[in-house]
């Protein structure tokens, strides 16, 4: 593993994040606020060191080869750094303290969107737009737009792109990565100016129409506004961004098929079809629940259809207070914190395509129990899913629910009641925010938590946004044997 091109490629990563900083800097020279200062300095900063990053690395060119371990510990570094670059801005502005700067920034950037904020609104507008601009940064994913961009890289650049991407197939939709990168992002910045564009005609501002729209495509789920969507009271703005929040979940790869083979593909795909319905079940089940709690039917499908969106692509966007329903209702979204949406969109948890799996397996499993003898392989949209891949699937499942009790265990050890430590495990590991309580639920913040559990929190936040994986790899005594060559 050679050190030097890590650092060559970080400060690459440098620059681009130093172009990302110059968006909120020119809002902030628009809206006169002190933003313009503190992203200046930030974007000068970022150029700085990524140039001297790059002095001190070596060169690569495109004929250079990374390793996996250099793309696992260049994606694991560009996470960390660019966190660390990201609540700068926090910390400069003098509202919040380094533990709650770096929970905002990580919350951002992995889309997670539980906040520190108590009052979103005292905030200048460039920092508020950063908030939800890392969500669109980090939705895609950093490397995605970085290789996107700024494709010349390295011959090896599989590894980074694999190490930040979710779900247990790699499917690459063109021959070039760089260019799958770049429809992908092409897909992204589409629904992001159809959603604006459609709040646009809803009566929302420009600079509203645009903060949701990048939030609830990157799944992310901040808001400009302390009570989230409920302020807009709007029925279209809840349609637009709920409809907005169910296709960021969809398969991204998936998308590019329709535009070339027609919408009809959708429906052909298992985790797509599994995912529309699992949708539509839920926001029935919730309607009929909350119109027998006392709701009227019209009242009880506008929140399910909002909230059940909200829960599926892990955005978290708030438009009722859901702490109010009763249990049932409640019990549907807490469900939704394992599952997520869809692989390869910007969403989180373990993804339907791995539950559809491990059900698969289970069927098989029984099937072979009462016929021994019968042996039927594992499909998933038509091919056979191979036992070491399985297996994989199987580990992922485990160590998700591994993790999410060591941690609840610890967060609970700081002193935090188990229904807060509880949800804001699952919230932080699934990326969609709000837990459920009077602390981190519907109509709460992260802010009263200890900083040994907002640290904990974070941490959380960055193993479910690489998918665990790629972090805890960096754990293993192998991964630093200088001797590897893998």
């Amino acid at each position: 593993m050679n050190g030097k091109v890590i650092l060559y490629l970080m400060g690459k990563i440098l620059y681009f994040l130093g172009v990302v900083f110059a968006v909120p800097m020119f809002l902030g020279l628009g809206y006169q606020d002190v933003g313009a200062i503190i992203f200046a300095v930030c974007m000068i900063a970022s150029f700085l060191i990524g140039f001297l990053f790059q002095k001190l690395g070596t060169k690569i060119t495109e004929q250079y080869n990374l390793t996996n371990r250099e793309g696992i510990l260049t994606v694991v570094s560009t996470w960390l750094i660019a966190v660390c670059f990201s609540s700068v801005p926090f910390l400069a502005a003098g509202m919040l303290g380094p533990v709650d700067a770096f929970f905002e920034a990580m919350s951002g950037l992995t889309t997670t969107g539980a906040t520190v904020l108590p009052d979103i609104e005292i905030w200048p507008r460039s920092l508020l737009f950063w908030r939800v601009w890392m969500h669109w940064i980090g939705g895609l994913g950093i490397i995605v737009i970085f290789i996107a961009l700024l494709p010349r890289i390295s011959g090896g650049a599989a590894h980074l792109f694999n190490a930040e991407s979710s779900g247990f197939e790699g499917e690459r939709l063109l021959p070039r990565l760089q260019k799958t990168a770049q429809a992908l992002f092409q897909i992204y910045i589409f629904i992001t100016g159809c959603t604006a564009i459609l709040l646009l005609f809803c009566g929302l501002d420009l600079y509203d129409a645009v903060v949701h729209a990048i939030s609830a495509v990157g799944t992310g789920g901040f808001s400009s506004y302390n009570d989230s969507i409920v302020h807009f009271k709007s029925l279209s703005v809840e349609l637009v961004l709920g409809c907005a929040m169910f296709f960021a979940g969809g398969n991204f790869s998936l998308y590019f098929k329709v535009k070339r083979n027609g919408p009809g593909v959708l429906l052909k795909d298992d985790e797509f079809r599994c995912y529309l319905f699992m949708y539509l079940t839920l926001v029935t089940l919730v309607t009929v629940s909350l119109a027998a709690y006392g709701f009227s039917p019209f009242r009880g499908l506008r929140e399910a259809f909002f909230q059940v969106a909200s829960f599926v692509s892990t955005t978290g966007y708030v438009s009722a207070d859901f702490d109010q329903w009763p249990t049932f209702p409640k019990l549907c979204l807490m469900l939704l914190y394992f599952t997520g949406a869809c692989a390869g969109s910007t969403s989180g948890g373990i993804k339907i395509s791995r539950f559809i799996v491990l059900a698969r397996g289970v069927k098989e499993g029984v099937v072979k129990a009462l016929h021994p003898q019968e042996s039927r392989p594992i499909l998933f949209n038509g091919h056979k899913i191979e036992n070491s891949v399985f297996a994989l699937v199987l580990s992922f499942f485990f160590t998700y629910i591994g993790i999410f009790v060591l941690v609840s265990i610890a967060v609970v050890s700081t002193g935090v009641d188990i229904q807060t430590a509880v949800t804001a495990v699952l919230a932080c590991l699934s990326s969609i925010g709000p837990g459920f309580g009077p602390v981190v639920g519907a109509t709460g913040n992260f802010a009263p938590l200890p900083s040994a559990a907002k640290l904990m929190l974070a941490f959380t936040m960055l193993l479910g946004r690489l998918e665990m994986y790629t972090l805890l790899i960096l754990f293993h005594r192998k991964f630093w044997n200088g001797r590897s060559r893998w």
